[in-house]
């Protein structure tokens, strides 16, 4: 894919007040911004759409700020990540796409004997296939979980965190339906309450969406023809937030999201894909 700042680019960095122009990729490096409360990172992001007109903001939370070799903050997807700084030898990797294989098989069988809307959908386009396959964690995917909320992002960040959590802002191209291409780009986008079922809770309430490469990465023998640097959505990145869960959320209206919300446990595709997982175990996947 192609790197975001081939195009003018305003992010936080340092100790500035006000988003400011920046140059190549080296703010992925500097250390993430800091800050105080919900609504503090709210009037950040306002400000990073406002001068970043030209692409939509999609956000990502974790626990920490991994970095490559380079000491670039990396967004690789669970299919491409090695361990520490190194990346997945090639081994790792065809026993990888060899279980999305398996698991996208045993995942359009379920879903037919389930009888849930959009079985053509799945039938037809593996990038559906993998996008529930990653959402619902069954295996690794060559596809990227954001969601265009930023209280959820935030909550994904604080759960799980100590005393500092982390939101990435990545910008992508302006969207348009359930999948959006863009050659130029390198991207596709997908909204995930397009390719799920209404029934599937999770997705919807997360309001999530996936990254993939594009041309998508279809086996190891596509992969061969791209550097790991050049499939990592760190690419993307506009801006990086740090802040502290345990005095974030304090007094104002927004509130976190609980992990109830986030994963509620009545949704007809959570119980559908962990029939997934223990047939790929006992396969051997």
């Amino acid at each position: 894919m192609e790197t975001i700042t081939q195009y003018k680019l305003w992010s936080f960095t340092g100790g500035s007040p006000r988003a400011t122009v920046v140059q190549r990729q080296d703010y992925r490096k500097a250390a993430a911004y800091e800050v105080a409360s919900y609504a503090d990172l709210a009037t950040r992001v306002a400000e990073l759409q406002f001068h970043n007109r030209d692409h939509i903001l999609l956000f990502r939370g974790q626990t920490g700020d991994h970095r490559n070799r380079s000491g670039y903050t990396s967004l690789k997807p669970s299919l491409l990540r090695g361990t520490g700084h190194a990346n997945p030898s090639l081994d790792t990797l065809r026993k990888r796409f060899a279980r999305l294989t398996a698991a996208e098989k045993i995942l359009a069988e379920e879903y037919l004997a389930a009888g849930l809307l959009g079985m053509e959908r799945i039938g037809r386009h593996g990038t559906v296939r993998w996008a529930i396959l990653q959402h619902y964690e069954v295996c690794a995917t060559p596809l990227l979980d954001v969601t265009h909320s930023l209280r959820i992002a935030a909550s994904f960040a604080s759960h799980g965190a100590d005393d500092e959590a982390y939101v990435f802002v990545l910008g992508v191209p302006y969207l348009s339906g359930g999948i959006t291409v863009s050659a130029e780009a390198g991207l596709q986008t997908i909204r995930l309450s397009s390719v799920c079922p209404p029934s599937a809770a999770r997705p919807h309430l997360q309001e999530g969406y996936l990254l993939g490469e594009y041309p998508e990465i279809a086996g190891i023998g596509q992969k061969a023809l791209y550097l790991h640097h050049e499939m990592d959505f760190g690419r993307r990145l506009i801006a990086k937030f740090r802040f502290d869960p345990r005095t974030f959320w304090k007094g104002h209206s927004f509130p976190i999201v609980g992990r109830h919300e986030l994963y509620p446990s009545d949704d007809p595709l959570l119980d559908l894909t962990r029939r997934v997982r223990k047939k790929l175990e006992r396969d051997g996947g």
